[in-house]
């Protein structure tokens, strides 16, 4: 729902001009902004969610485009043409299978704890791995439940939406689809729930890196 602008008794710039200015700031933002931060940036009695609406009817089609990352929104390269950003360098980190794993869990079933994660996985989460997607800002602590011992939560971050150009976690491809290419297995490990060890230094299998590089 737009957020209604606030009341002024100076009058509201032109919807053109409205466009250009949040045009200005998304471009000049590194990250994602959200409609509030574009209002509190703007002229009183602008309405940035209207600009909005325009802007990205304005970019259909052009080499840039206007995408929603989660509740804010921000400029992005078409897909079509990443090619042309090949000279760029780029530092590729690689993710262990158990921190693969233990992200799509977390995307799929959030809000999730520790104890649930282990439970999908069969094997036990070592806290590097956790602290690792949390480095990488992938995911992030989420509200504790109402359960004994209040367990804390895990969710993804908005960061990880933008990275794989979601709007929202909806957006994910199917478990069955990560089952199917060997990214989740809920299988239990023999003997029951085991440690994993050396999670930190186990590379991913070819193939699969490519879907969570950074």
């Amino acid at each position: 729902m737009s957020e209604q602008p606030e009341e002024s008794l100076f009058e509201a710039p032109p919807m053109g001009e409205q466009e250009r200015m949040v045009e200005a700031i998304l471009f000049a933002s590194v990250e994602p902004v959200t409609v509030k931060e574009l209002a509190d940036r703007m002229p009183h009695g602008a309405d940035p969610a209207e600009a909005l609406v325009y802007l990205k009817k304005r970019y259909e089609g052009r080499g840039v485009h206007l995408v929603r990352v989660g509740d804010a929104w921000a400029m992005r390269t078409a897909g079509d043409l990443g090619f042309l950003m090949q000279k760029e360098t780029v530092e590729t980190r690689k993710l262990s299978r158990a921190a693969i794993e233990t992200l799509a869990i977390v995307a799929y079933h959030q809000p999730v704890t520790r104890a649930e994660i282990e439970e999908i996985r069969g094997v036990s989460v070592s806290r590097g791995t956790i602290d690792q997607l949390i480095e990488m800002e992938w995911i992030r602590f989420g509200r504790r439940r109402m359960t004994p011992g209040r367990p804390v939560t895990f969710v993804v971050t908005q960061e990880f939406l933008d990275h794989f150009g979601l709007e929202n976690a909806r957006d994910l491809p199917g478990l069955k689809e990560l089952r199917s290419a060997g990214l989740l297995d809920n299988r239990p490990q023999p003997g029951g729930l085991t440690r994993d060890d050396d999670d930190d230094d186990d590379e991913s299998p070819e193939g699969q890196n490519e879907l969570f590089e950074d």
